[in-house]
């Protein structure tokens, strides 16, 4: 398995998040800390993947609005000529962020886990986190930023096509529905492993924590490849440790054999994509069995 051209990468800019459910991959909560990158790290790390020919950056966390930083670095990463989403809970977005937002070409990607603020609170652990991400879908759209949603099924009997529906009926666009990944919070302190993953991880995509440290993608960060902090993108890129770690992923996964990933964390989806909901599963081997709970379709 060869380093392919790195295209995409994840900023998860804090691990701190003001919800807590039970099912992050990442294990962000209200105790998470913005890490040890400074916003000059961050910049010329920015600026590293744009020599690289890195075409798009998607902002994370824990709930990257909570870093106090975020428009500067959405506005560097606009003046590198890079795609911009963020990946937000839109729960907590300031004046400042609207602005940036607007000003420089971001998307915004969110989850929905229900079109009832009961359930959605629920599992965000968040009272009133449905009512805020709701109106500021309605907001986004109003201010002419495209909102792309994700919808994640946590639990038996959740009203995940309802919430799907809330979300086209509001003028969300794109509409994707995942089941829960065992990682993080979510795995309930099973080690995780290469099996568990899609199997495209680092297939022209990498992840950088808030600590510096790379890995293949947003759920595989016990696989770290490197730190920029201590060596550059484009040397860990093209490292040794990189290599094994995309043979260890292809030994498992098996060329060609990779699982659709998880659409909730990309803009793109390989290569099946679309995934949900124009091909209806996560899983193209899944692709002749009933649709299970995360699977969504656009409304008749």
């Amino acid at each position: 398995m060869g380093t392919s051209s790195l295209r995409f990468v994840w900023l998860e800019v804090t691990g701190l998040c003001n919800e807590f459910c039970d099912h992050c991959y990442a294990d962000s909560s209200p105790h998470g800390t913005h890490g040890t990158m400074t916003v000059a790290d961050w910049t010329n790390t920015i600026d590293e993947f744009a020599a690289m020919g890195g075409q798009d950056v998607q902002f994370i966390g824990g709930e990257p609005t909570l870093y106090p930083h975020l428009s500067k670095l959405v506005e560097h990463a606009s003046r590198c000529d890079l795609g911009i989403e963020v990946f937000s809970n839109m729960t907590h977005i300031r004046p400042e962020l609207w602005e940036a937002f607007a000003a420089f070409g971001a998307k915004l990607a969110t989850s929905y886990y229900s079109d009832t603020a009961e359930e959605h609170d629920a599992v965000t652990r968040l009272r009133g986190a449905h009512k805020r991400t709701r109106a500021n879908i309605q907001k986004a759209l109003e201010l002419g930023i495209p909102v792309r949603g994700g919808v994640v099924a946590t639990r038996a009997e959740q009203r995940v096509q309802e919430a799907a529906k809330d979300l086209f009926d509001l003028g969300v666009q794109q509409v994707g529905g995942d089941r829960t990944r065992a990682f993080g919070r979510a795995s309930k302190g099973a080690a995780p492993t290469i099996a568990d993953l899609c199997g495209h991880c680092a297939h022209e995509k990498c992840a950088i924590g808030p600590n510096g440290d790379v890995w293949p993608c947003v759920v595989g960060r016990f696989l770290t490849i490197g730190n920029v902090l201590e060596t550059p993108l484009s040397t860990i890129w093209g490292s040794q440790r990189m290599a094994e770690v995309t043979g260890d992923i292809a030994a498992v996964h098996g060329p060609g054999k990779a699982r659709c990933g998880p659409p909730q964390f990309l803009p793109m989806c390989g290569p099946c994509g679309p995934c949900v909901p124009s091909v209806g599963h996560c899983d193209p081997k899944e692709a002749g069995a009933a649709a299970d709970t995360a699977t969504i379709a656009a409304p008749a």
